[in-house]
């Protein structure tokens, strides 16, 4: 680092407890198992400590278009592509598989390039791949593009969702709750933003591809913004350091992960699936996107109180039944409940989602000792939460598939949301890993 970028603050300015207290629900610091430690982002002045934190805004406001977005057209996709049943059910899954597959690989990149190149390089890929999903292949149709550029995306987002919290810790330490609130606040706004506005585009369009090539806007945009920021960084090499219990041996881990694995699963499946699941009930396309939308708006309303209500009690088993068996609930209200109370079933389903997907990464900082235990099991929720919740989006299309519509997938998320609520039990009772 020249004496041109010297960092806002020092190691020095760094009160040590306020760099390791944790962020607001899931901000594990990936490269906390670093030697030497990571620095923070080079930067020259405040103006450009903001200006990272609007681009670290802004990034986390892309990381679930992908999924909401595609679910938003997903009948007038399978409708004007022919697509083969196969081929839905593996578009919903594949994205959120990766997730778990490409998550392990995060730290590894970012040890070798620094976290700012491999944020970068996400967003290029990212971009790459939203812009390749609408494509169409002379003879082949829209199918290969769909699922090359789908993806490519989910590999790209799983990066981003590992590092982008450790960069958050490391170069905001005096703001870790706004920045914190925010960076999570972004990624619920993304998940809305797709369900909400992919249909009104597709009806101003007239085409499903302008709908989804769309999303590639506000990425590229955003790849352009941060491109000066991480170019100039310096990468140092750094080798990993063992710290922590080993997870994997843990009854208590596999416990969170298993509560981790069954929120994924209903979670989503909400992305995926809860708008055709709308629009098989006879909601039209551009109110199935709403109620949507507004699901997830309460879901980040769940996201804001559900950690600060269950770090107060000596133990989360209450809360985490609940907020399970509201879920599960929501979700199957939403299939069998009358439909003139749909906006009250959505919105149970989006409080109950909300709160269970934060009180579960909450149980990654209540269930450890030390910050080294909580990356490990961070990286094992992670790696096998996505990788096995996918399922979840996995059954839904097959059993969609095989019995034409969504009565078994309503059955399936109250067994779901059932295991859920058992597992969280476990998990919340006032043990460590």
């Amino acid at each position: 680092m020249t004496s041109s970028q010297k960092p806002v603050y020092s190691e020095k300015d760094t009160d040590k407890s306020a760099r390791n207290q944790p962020l607001p629900e899931i901000a594990v610091d990936a490269e906390i198992n670093e030697e030497p430690a990571a620095a923070p982002t080079a930067l020259r002045g405040k103006r450009a400590l903001v200006y990272l934190a609007v681009c670290l805004i802004l990034i986390g406001l892309n990381l679930r278009t992908v999924f909401s977005s595609l679910g938003a057209v997903l009948p007038e996709i399978t409708s004007d592509a022919g697509l083969p049943g196969w081929s839905v059910v593996v578009l919903t899954t594949v994205p959120v598989t990766l997730l778990g597959v490409f998550a392990p690989l995060a730290p590894v990149l970012a040890r070798r390039f620094g976290a700012e190149r491999v944020l970068l390089g996400a967003m290029l890929v990212l971009t790459a791949g939203l812009l390749i999903r609408p494509g169409e292949l002379p003879g082949a149709g829209h199918v290969p593009a769909l699922l090359v550029g789908t993806a490519a995306c989910g590999a790209a987002i799983a990066l981003c969702n590992v590092l982008l919290p450790g960069v958050v810790k490391r170069d905001f330490p005096h703001r870790l709750g706004l920045m914190g609130g925010l960076y999570t606040t972004a990624i619920c706004a993304s998940a809305a933003l797709g369900a909400g506005f992919t249909y009104p585009v597709f009806t101003a369009t007239g085409h499903w591809t302008s709908a989804l090539w769309f999303w590639a806007v506000p990425a590229a945009v955003v790849l352009l913004l941060f491109l000066p920021l991480a170019v100039r960084q310096h990468p140092v090499r750094h080798q990993a350091t063992t710290g922590g219990v080993n997870v994997w041996r843990s009854a208590v881990a596999w416990q969170v992960t298993a509560f981790m694995v069954l929120q994924s699963m209903m979670s989503f499946s909400v992305f995926a699936w809860l708008a055709p699941i709308l629009r098989d009930r006879g909601v039209d396309g551009a109110t199935a996107g709403l109620i949507v939308s507004v699901s997830i708006v309460l879901q980040m309303l769940g996201s804001l109180f559900a950690p600060a209500l269950a770090t107060r009690f000596k133990d989360q088993r209450a809360i985490n039944t609940v907020v399970a068996l509201m879920t599960g609930g929501g979700f199957a209200l939403s299939i069998f409940g009358p439909g003139e109370l749909i906006w009250v079933w959505t919105g149970l389903l989006g409080l109950g989602q909300g709160s269970l997907t934060a009180v579960a990464l909450t149980m990654i900082m209540v269930r450890t000792r030390d910050a080294h235990t909580a990356a490990h099991l961070s990286g094992m929720m992670q790696g096998v939460g996505y990788g096995v919740g996918s399922t979840g989006t996995l059954l839904v299309g097959q059993l969609h598939q095989a019995t034409g519509g969504f009565a078994a997938a309503g059955i399936l998320f109250l067994v779901v949301g059932s295991l859920a609520a058992f597992f969280g039990y476990r998990a919340g009772r006032n043990r460590f890993v």
